[in-house]
Parts: C-alpha cells; sequence; structure tokens
C-alpha cells in the first residue's frame, strides 16, 4: 500500500462522520448550509443531519456560498484556469474567480469574474458584488513591513487585498487598498510567517451602506472601514483575535470570531476558540475553548455564528466538524461532513470553509 493511499484513509478510517450528537431540548432546530471545500457541491442539512437540498455547481469551491433574501444561492467558485499562475504557495487553493447567483434548481441567473478574487464576496443592495482581491503591494513599501520569515535569497513579491465593488452590470463603483492604509511598521508579521502576504484577509462583511468589516488573519487584525471617507475606523488585533476568520457583527454589536490560534505571541501549543469581543472596550465577553486547547484546533478556514436561541455554530474546518454550543459551552449537536474530496495535493480532505445557520422560515421553497 502507498503512503498517498494511506495518507487519504486514515481520518476515514477512524472517525465517524454525519449526525454525531444531538439534544433534542438543546439544539437549535433550523438548517445549516455548507459545502465540501474542494468539491463542487452546496449542501442544506436540517438538524436531525438530513440532506434537505443540493446545488452541482459544476465549479470547485472558490470557498463557500450562502444564501441570499430570494433565496438563490451565491457561491464563489475557482476559474478553472488559474490566470494568475502560482503567485505565492497557497494562491492555488485560495483562489476564487468566479461569482455565480444560482436558483434551487441550479441555473444561473449572474454572474462576474475577476481571476484575482479569493476567500469571499457579498451581494450588495444594487444588485452588484463587493469582494476581496489581491494585488501586489509596491516592492519599496514592502522591504518596510516588519517580520516574517526572511531568507538569504531575499525576500519574495509581496501580495496584500483589495476590496473591489462592482454594480450590478459589472462596472467597476468604489475599490480599497489595505497597503495605502496599513502602517508597516506596526501591521507586522508573525515571525514564523512567509513575507510573501502581508494581510491575507479571508472574511469581507458589509455592515450597512457605509461601513464594511475585513478579517486580515496574516497580521490578526479586524479591520471596519468606512467607504465614504476610505477611513479605518475600528480594529482588534492580537491577542485579542489571533489569525481569525469569520468575524460577524451580532445585534448588541458586539463581534463574534474564530481564533485559529496557529501562532501564539505568548507561545505553548496551539488551540482554537471562538470570542465575542466588546465593541466599544475591545474586551472578550465570551469565549469557547477546549481543555487541553489543542482538543479543539484549526489551523486554517473555520467560523462561528451566533443563532436565534443562543447557541453558536461553531465551524472546525479542517475536520469538517460542524458543532453547536450553547451559552454555557455545553456541546448539544454536532455533525460531521462525509464528503471527502481530493485536495490541490490528491489527499482526501472533508473540510468545510464556513457554515452559515438559516431559519426554515428563509427557505420557503424547500
Amino acid at each position: 500500500m502507498t503512503k498517498a493511499k494511506i495518507d487519504q484513509q486514515t481520518r476515514r478510517r477512524i472517525m465517524r462522520t454525519g449526525l454525531t450528537a444531538c439534544d433534542p431540548d438543546l439544539a437549535w432546530s433550523g438548517y445549516t448550509l455548507f459545502s465540501p471545500k474542494f468539491g463542487s457541491t452546496v449542501h442544506i442539512i436540517d438538524k436531525q443531519g438530513i440532506e434537505l437540498h443540493r446545488w452541482e455547481t459544476g465549479l470547485v469551491g472558490g470557498e463557500y456560498g450562502y444564501l441570499q433574501p430570494n433565496g438563490n444561492l451565491f457561491y464563489m467558485g475557482k476559474d478553472p484556469k488559474d490566470h494568475l499562475g502560482r503567485i505565492f504557495p497557497p494562491w492555488a487553493i485560495v483562489r476564487g474567480g468566479i461569482m455565480q447567483e444560482l436558483e434551487p434548481d441550479g441555473k444561473i441567473v449572474w454572474e462576474y469574474r475577476d481571476p484575482a478574487q479569493h476567500h469571499d464576496a457579498r451581494r450588495t443592495s444594487n444588485g452588484g458584488v463587493v469582494y476581496l482581491a489581491i494585488e501586489r503591494v509596491p516592492k519599496d513599501l514592502a522591504q518596510q513591513v516588519k517580520g516574517g520569515v526572511r531568507t538569504q535569497a531575499g525576500d519574495p513579491e509581496m501580495w496584500s487585498d483589495a476590496i473591489i465593488e462592482v454594480d450590478s452590470s459589472g462596472n467597476r463603483i468604489w475599490e480599497w487598498h489595505t497597503h495605502q492604509h496599513l502602517d508597516p511598521d506596526v501591521d507586522v508579521l508573525p515571525s514564523n510567517q512567509g513575507r510573501f502576504e502581508w494581510t491575507h484577509s479571508n472574511t469581507l462583511v458589509i455592515l450597512d451602506d457605509d461601513h464594511l468589516m475585513i478579517s486580515c488573519r496574516a497580521i490578526s487584525q479586524v479591520l471596519i472601514i468606512q467607504k465614504s471617507t476610505g477611513d479605518i475606523v475600528w480594529r482588534v488585533g492580537a491577542p485579542t483575535v489571533l489569525q481569525q476568520h469569520d468575524p460577524t457583527e451580532l445585534p448588541n454589536g458586539n463581534i463574534l470570531v474564530f481564533n485559529n490560534g496557529t501562532f501564539k505571541p505568548q507561545g505553548g501549543l496551539p488551540g482554537s476558540s471562538v470570542a465575542e469581543i466588546e465593541r466599544q472596550t475591545k474586551e472578550i465577553v465570551w469565549e469557547y475553548s477546549d481543555r487541553p486547547a489543542y482538543n479543539f484546533f484549526s489551523p486554517i478556514i473555520s467560523g462561528a455564528r451566533r443563532l436565534p436561541n443562543g447557541n453558536t455554530l461553531i465551524t472546525e474546518g479542517v475536520f469538517g466538524r460542524l458543532f453547536q454550543v450553547t451559552p454555557e459551552k455545553e456541546v448539544v449537536w454536532e455533525y460531521v461532513s462525509p464528503h471527502f474530496v481530493a485536495n490541490h495535493q490528491g489527499v482526501e480532505m472533508n473540510e468545510v470553509f464556513r457554515a452559515i445557520p438559516y431559519e426554515p422560515r428563509e427557505i420557503p421553497w424547500l
């Protein structure tokens, strides 16, 4: 038996998949949407782990998809052709390039393409889209960025993120560039991270007509940007957030975030957490983690969403594990994705970038 074959079957052999836990009284009774990270399908399951609907998109996921208010799916897929090439090592994994709106039957009713798009995009009220895009950092500025792993061969070309907005016809109407608003002396890279990316943004959230929130994983910063001025009007960084994903705004104004915890400035073994951050004080007012810390750990991807009943839906992404915890941090529902798909290296994984909860009334066509 070859080593590759062993690598592909180990986790499938030792783990249970599908619904693994459900407290009928404490678990939230809504629906959950998720997609296998390297697959081309999108799934909706109920509280019992039963699949209620599936889209066959025909495109390898450019991370994930979510439902729009009209019930259609907005999906980010990888362009079959990588027009930018291997600009830095993880680009083949995170790139997208195609943004589509699909009806429940899979019919494509809107599409926009940009080979520089990656990780996240959100439909706008005018029928367009605002999305994350990769771009080069000017060489003289890149040389000033502190931190990261320096080699004798010299620094590689450095990339950061732009936010691009287009209208329903694909006309570019607004843009914002991270490298123009960051400080190379303050927004430093971890000492054990490569210098090919400055920001590695992974989440973009529309807060209102004039404010966006982004998650810059590489520098452990969550930023709120005012579109009309271009200013960063709020930010929180390490150690409150650590290589984070999926910040969302809660009804009380606080920010919920999945902290991957890959590089902890205080050292020690890695472990992930989910934190609710008070907006004004930037203090953590609620946090879920495990004991020992590495029992709950996803070094990349992942997310967290607060549910209508007060529970929190957590995506431990690299293990394809979706679970609910109560405000008292009791696990009351758990589902492990049974969809194993070969990644870019040919290794079968059941990773999930993030899962999105929906109340049944939000999907009336089901």
